[in-house]
């Protein structure tokens, strides 16, 4: 968790919402976020484990959280815990978007396959993926997850943003890609637009137009790159 000093101080400087990182299953350092009054608390795979057999229950908190998935199962399973948002892992602070394009194609897959199941199906499959029966089926009847959904890790250009959203993701969250380009302002600007017209090719190669030098990616087939141990439970 950063210092709650400094989250005050950014809290005091900007007038959007705040979100901040806890660790997986870290209840306390989610306590603390919540009274010092951010607007999300993000329990995140970015940040070493807390506690390698639990995630927080989050439905002991009035603030909101969003978590990770790789899989329609695992973002079913924070659902049932709590989380308002669901967001991919991808691989953060990489600038390498293929992991964050795999896990998204995975949701949605899942996603497609189970709206072609028969009721009776649906009984086994939340059994073997461990997610309640009631909100799998009202996963399926509503043909999407009942949360919102959020492409992240990896994002780093107005193309990326664009891809993650026809592919079907409800917003993007980008971090390092913004911040550690050579104009994080003029970036951040491009990238919202990207996400608000990610239909029109013509705005989306006028918004990325200029934007100066960007975040170096990360291969991350290279074996001396330290990967994040994200937990798939």
């Amino acid at each position: 968790m950063s210092d709650p000093g400094l989250i005050r101080d950014i809290k005091r400087a900007v007038t959007i919402p705040v979100m901040a990182k806890a660790r997986i299953g870290h209840f306390v350092e989610a306590q603390i976020l919540e009274a010092i009054g951010v607007d999300y608390v993000d329990e995140s795979e970015v940040l070493t484990l807390a506690d390698d057999a639990h995630h927080i229950n989050k439905n002991n908190f009035r603030v909101h959280f969003v978590c990770g998935c790789r899989d329609l199962a695992e973002a079913l399973r924070r659902i049932r815990e709590g989380a308002a948002m669901i967001r991919t892992k991808g691989e953060a602070g990489t600038c390498n978007v293929v992991e964050a394009v795999r896990h998204v194609r995975s949701v949605m897959g899942d996603l497609r396959a189970l709206c072609n199941m028969d009721d009776d199906e649906v009984f086994s499959y939340a059994k073997r993926i461990a997610a309640p029966y009631d909100l799998v089926m009202q996963t399926k009847q509503l043909g999407r997850l009942p949360v919102v959904q959020f492409a992240a890790g990896g994002v780093a250009t107005p193309a990326d943003a664009a891809l993650m959203m026809q592919l079907g993701c409800d917003g993007v969250f980008v971090g390092s890609g913004i911040l550690k380009s050579g104009d994080p302002a003029r970036r951040a600007r491009a990238i919202v637009q990207a996400v608000t017209h990610y239909n029109d090719p013509k705005i989306l190669a006028e918004v990325s137009s200029g934007l100066g030098e960007a975040m170096v990616g990360i291969n991350l087939s290279d074996p001396k790159v330290e990967r994040f141990a994200a937990r798939s439970d």
